[in-house]
């Protein structure tokens, strides 16, 4: 590590605090990525962001285990680590921490975080466990990392939400900084999921932005029936036979519960299967005073 203008590698928590610690002591302002890898142009503009925002930034690259359930992607997940790796460099990077399972769940681990009320709604009831993980692993990598910031997108709204409820219950003194979605052209997330599906699938796969789009426009219309407006939305992700869809909501944008009737500030989230690949999507709803 003795140029500090190359990007590092490490699977080491030693040496990665070593490095963190050796900027701040230079009075810089450290900012975090965290990711699975699989870097697509939505994790990019993270990092720039990042790059932006702070004077030495790490990403963490670590398909964790805990996170996904049963009959889930975990062992087909992409790894294209070297292309990673560029893509972070060119990026301005200047630290990737790639830690090993064993690293971060050694032998006897048994202590785990929990966020009750949002971690079982929604993503929570369709994947049980599945924020428990979530919550334990961005707890230890804010631990490891000491950032002063930390950069999640918006796409995994409800992921978001938890992480800023545990910050904040926690103390912890790290700001959280949710950037917006990058979408495709014809509005599609992107997601390193995207790379399983098929031509006709990921044709079809646009109807989840399109059913967000709609319910927007409904509101803005003057609709008050929200049961109605959602089952608009699960009727369009339903047409073609390609999409199963899991949940298509209207929900408060601070606490998720599950709206009866309008209000400013709305959130719409679906998750939905296309093919055999779940993916999820939200769209922010503001609607103009009066």
């Amino acid at each position: 590590m003795s140029n500090p203008q190359e990007l590092v590698v490490t699977t080491s928590p030693r040496e990665l605090r070593t490095a963190v610690r050796r900027a701040r002591s230079q009075g810089q302002r450290i900012g975090c990525v965290p990711t699975m890898g699989a870097l697509h142009e939505g994790h990019v503009s993270l990092i720039r962001r990042a790059v932006e925002k702070c004077d030495f930034v790490v990403v963490w690259i670590f398909v964790n285990p805990t996170q996904f359930g049963e009959g889930e992607d975990l062992a087909k997940y992409p790894r294209p680590i070297d292309d990673d790796l560029k893509k972070c460099s060119e990026a301005g990077v200047r630290l990737v921490f790639m830690p090993t399972s064993e690293v971060i769940y050694p032998d006897g681990f048994s202590t785990w975080v929990e966020v009750s009320g949002l971690s079982d709604v929604l993503e929570g009831s369709s994947r049980p466990g599945h924020f428990r993980g979530v919550a334990t692993v961005v707890l230890k990598l804010l631990n490891l990392i000491q950032p002063d910031v930390a950069f999640f997108g918006a796409k995994d709204y409800q992921q978001q939400t938890l992480i800023r409820r545990m910050v904040a219950d926690l103390n912890l003194p790290v700001e959280i900084d949710v950037c917006p979605t990058v979408r495709e052209e014809d509005g599609l997330a992107m997601s390193s999921r995207n790379a399983y599906l098929s031509a006709e699938e990921r044709a079809a796969a646009v109807r989840l932005f399109e059913a967000m789009q709609m319910a927007d426009a409904r509101f803005r219309e003057g609709a008050t029936d929200v049961a109605a407006v959602q089952q608009e939305m699960w009727d369009h992700l339903n047409e073609p036979d390609l999409i199963e869809p899991d949940y298509a909501v209207i929900a408060d944008p601070d606490t998720l519960e599950l709206l009866t009737s309008p209000q400013s500030r709305m959130v719409t989230l679906i998750a939905a299967r296309v093919g055999s690949t779940r993916l999820i999507d939200n769209q922010l709803i503001q609607l103009p005073p009066g």
